[in-house]
């Protein structure tokens, strides 16, 4: 008679977090850090349609590394999940931690119950009024959620950059520095080499602005990323125009609109 093939519980679960954590390393780093007026997220991305980072609700932003098509589930998720519970309760009501706890739910249950876990580390952040309410919660391929103070950075090069953070970042930084910071520390080689070159055209950069009304997440492309990334003429601050060039206009409810959710014609800020 043939005996059963059998694993412990403990070396299968050490077997699939194994799997989760070199999946997730072969992903490109994010890093998320608060600034001055809110909360920033840097993402090494050349593509202009697969985003890692995207706007939940009107607070909440969700950034992403590991397999893409996972965390896109997530994501989906997660928007739908916002907007069940404001549509039948109300929009204050829609929070990062409600919604880090349904993720927590979910990737606990794929982890211990699928025939593979989700490659996937994902970061939940809500802006609050002052930067004392600013929420950044990070939840890794078991459902494992924590509670972020600052910053936080994952996937390939996560753990060098939080290092980098740890050292460099304070609070009340401006929105130029804190890009900076990011991208110095994204081009690094974590083994040791050269650092590498990273243009505005290579990175996926957006805020969440506790100064705006209502909808807080900003996509920041073109110029406008060029001029805050820049060290010789640093801007500081996001301007109300989205383009800097003189003559230029066009606000987010035009040619920049975000791509991730649909201008409602009634919303007093649709940007």
């Amino acid at each position: 008679m043939t005996m059963p093939f059998y694993v412990s519980p403990e070396q299968l679960m050490k077997d699939r977090a194994d799997f989760a954590r070199k999946g997730i390393a072969r992903g490109r780093s994010v890093v998320v850090l608060g600034y001055d007026r809110g909360i920033a997220f840097v993402a090494e991305n050349p593509s202009r349609a697969l985003h890692k980072v995207s706007e939940i609700y009107d607070r909440i932003a969700f950034a992403a590394a590991g397999k893409y098509n996972e965390f896109e589930n997530l994501r989906v998720a997660g928007v739908r999940y916002a907007d069940l519970r404001g549509y039948s309760y109300d929009r204050s009501d829609v929070t990062a931690r409600g919604l880090a706890n349904a993720y927590a739910q979910t990737l606990g249950t794929v982890f211990t119950q699928e025939s593979k876990p989700y490659e996937v580390e994902i970061v939940v952040a809500e802006v609050g009024e002052t930067v004392d309410q600013d929420q950044i919660y990070r939840l890794t391929y078991d459902g494992s959620v924590a509670d972020e103070q600052g910053f936080i950075a994952m996937g390939g090069a996560g753990e060098q950059i939080t290092a980098g953070l740890q050292e460099r970042w304070r609070p009340g930084m401006n929105l130029g520095d804190a890009l900076v910071l990011a991208v110095e520390l994204l081009r690094q080689d974590p083994a040791g080499g050269p650092s590498r070159t990273l243009t505005a055209t290579q990175l996926e950069v957006a805020v969440l602005d506790r100064a705006r009304p209502r909808r807080t997440f900003r996509r920041l492309v073109g110029p406008l990323l060029e001029a805050l990334l820049s060290t010789e003429d640093p801007t500081t601050d996001v301007p109300a125009d989205d383009d800097p060039t003189p003559g230029r206009h066009d606000t987010l409810t035009g040619e920049g609109a975000p791509a991730d959710r649909p201008v409602d014609p009634h919303d007093p800020d649709p940007s």
